[in-house]
């Protein structure tokens, strides 16, 4: 297996981030550094990372239903919950992929993979996240033409590449941008309030009929999809 791919199935982030490891010589195999970005690395061959030996981990993706209440954080001083007290006692070493505020509820992703993290955060793939929205108070078609427009947020101008809606005090509302609390601060920016925040779907997965605080392990042929590749 090639060394920046072996890094990655580590958990050490994307391919190309592993490459970034390479090359500041902070990979040793079988006890010497190497620099060699092409090297492949064989079975019984040692490999280490800053002094510490590294091995590929179980693959695994899980579409989790978060409920509100719940943070999006591994462990959290004050001792309230988050979304791994929902998960396996095995499954501690999965990284959640985006974020979900604490009053915010949904589909959110935690992996083994740091190709998939890398492919659904990054800036440059502009992978559509859709939110299902509750306002306090009717939305205008001026407003939902303002969301498209974009409106000024503290990092820059926030568009919504679609909005529609289902009631005067619901819609449906898409982003591909990946900024914090983007959504509830874009409608805030307009005067509304979001008194419910659902999001129910990343790219090509949906959050479907799966009930708030289950999960369910995503199959190689989704996992394919969101990687771009043919199953």
């Amino acid at each position: 297996m090639r060394l920046n791919r072996y890094l990655a199935a580590c958990g050490l982030g994307s391919r190309r981030s592993c490459e970034g490891l390479v090359r500041e010589g902070l990979v040793r195999i079988n006890g010497a550094v190497c620099r060699e970005l092409a090297t492949q690395v064989e079975p019984g061959d040692r490999v280490e990372v800053e002094g510490s030996f590294v091995r590929p981990q179980a693959e695994a993706t899980v579409l989790l239903h978060k409920p509100r209440g719940y943070l999006t954080t591994r462990r959290d001083e004050r001792g309230r919950r988050t979304v791994y007290d929902l998960l396996p006692p095995e499954w501690s070493g999965l990284q959640y992929v985006g974020r979900l505020d604490r009053d915010s509820e949904g589909l959110l992703l935690l992996t083994t993979s740091g190709e998939i993290s890398q492919r659904l955060t990054h800036p440059r793939h502009a992978v559509d996240k859709e939110y299902e929205a509750q306002l306090n108070r009717p939305l205008r078609e001026t407003d939902r033409r303002r969301l498209v427009a974009g409106v000024e947020l503290e990092e820059g101008v926030a568009r919504a590449a679609l909005v529609r809606l289902l009631s005067p005090r619901c819609c449906r509302i898409v982003i591909r941008q990946g900024w914090n609390r983007q959504v509830r601060r874009m409608f805030e920016a307009l005067g509304f309030e979001v008194m419910q925040l659902v999001r129910v779907r990343v790219g090509n997965l949906h959050l479907g009929e799966l009930p708030p605080g289950r999960w369910r392990v995503l199959g190689e042929g989704e996992v394919a999809a969101l990687l771009g590749e043919r199953s």
